[in-house]
């Protein structure tokens, strides 16, 4: 299962983030938690220092833009490898 963190204080470019990771995620059947983070604290805890950021099962993957979907697709499936 994936752990998806979207990373940013709730701007839209984060909101587009997150609605494009739960549109891959269900295009794919995949199963994952989809997480909102935008408490600054958590934020800079976290690593993000230029939103939106992007987390997967605690990696920073993405910071400061929005991945296309057919990229954001390659990133996920191929941290779901790397769980199998």
């Amino acid at each position: 299962m994936l752990h998806i963190q979207v990373v940013g204080p709730g701007c839209p470019n984060c909101q587009k983030l997150e609605s494009l990771c739960r549109e891959v995620v269900h295009e794919q059947g995949w199963k994952a938690q989809i997480e909102k983070v935008s408490d600054f604290n958590q934020i800079i805890d976290l690593g993000v220092f230029i939103t939106p950021g992007l987390i997967v099962n605690n990696d920073v993957v993405s910071s400061g833009k929005i991945p296309t979907k057919a990229t954001l697709k390659n990133w996920l499936a191929d941290r779901i490898t790397q769980n199998d």
